[in-house]
């Protein structure tokens, strides 16, 4: 007698757990789901293609970083953006970066320096010939890629924990304001290499002040300044 196909083992919970908030994310980021808006469980479970089990075991850990929010008789709200928020979101990630790039003068090698700045000195060349949905897509990676890669640097788990959990806080905010456009491209790269000059300088305060003046910018452009 012929056995029986063995069936699919099915994720361990926990990764289930992990799966639920990472497609959470995407679906953010994708802007399937808006700041505000009201979802049920049973939507975020077809939004994610995960089971409603997996769902209702990560709401803890989203309430728990402000990114949703149950509301009795009404559901889950995702996190409404104000101007609280975008000054607060600004304000950990100016005193997280302040400490990042600080150190990341004094400790990345050149090698990694000439692979930032050739990597937007690209973009720049390219956006002289035209602005595309792909190129801004390949800037934005780029652009976030910077400011990960000096968190990172610092090598403390919590701290790059807290500082991707803000990032989402941040891009909650309206999207054309936190994202790059084809008008606000160029300034944002050159604030960028900017501060990559500064960072060669190997000098800890002049790194300090061009990470102030371009997260200034960034959190006056969310505030619709």
């Amino acid at each position: 007698m012929a056995r029986a196909a063995a069936r699919p083992r099915a994720a361990p919970p926990r990764q289930l757990r992990w799966q639920a908030y990472d497609r959470f994310q995407q679906q953010l980021l994708a802007a399937r789901i808006r700041p505000g808006q009201f979802v049920s469980q049973r939507e975020l479970a077809a939004l994610t293609g995960l089971p409603l089990g997996a769902i209702r075991e990560v709401i803890p850990r989203l309430e728990a970083e402000g990114l949703l929010v149950t509301i009795p008789q009404r559901g889950l709200q995702i996190a409404n953006v104000d101007v609280k928020l975008v000054r607060n979101a600004f304000q950990l990630r100016l005193i997280l970066e302040r400490e990042a790039a600080a150190q990341f003068a004094a400790t990345a090698t050149d090698a990694q320096l000439d692979a930032l700045e050739s990597a937007h000195r690209d973009i720049v060349a390219q956006a002289a010939r035209g602005v595309t949905p792909a190129l801004l897509d390949r800037a934005q990676a780029v652009d976030w890629g910077l400011h990960d890669m000096m968190i990172d640097a610092l090598g403390n788990e919590i701290v790059s924990a807290i500082y991707r959990v803000n990032s989402l806080r941040i891009r909650l905010i309206r999207l054309d304001r936190v994202t790059l456009t084809a008008e606000s491209l160029a300034p944002a790269m050159d604030e960028h290499l900017g501060l990559l000059a500064a960072l060669r300088t190997r000098d800890p305060q002049r790194a300090v002040a061009a990470i102030e003046a371009h997260l200034t910018h960034a959190r006056n452009r969310a505030l619709g300044r």
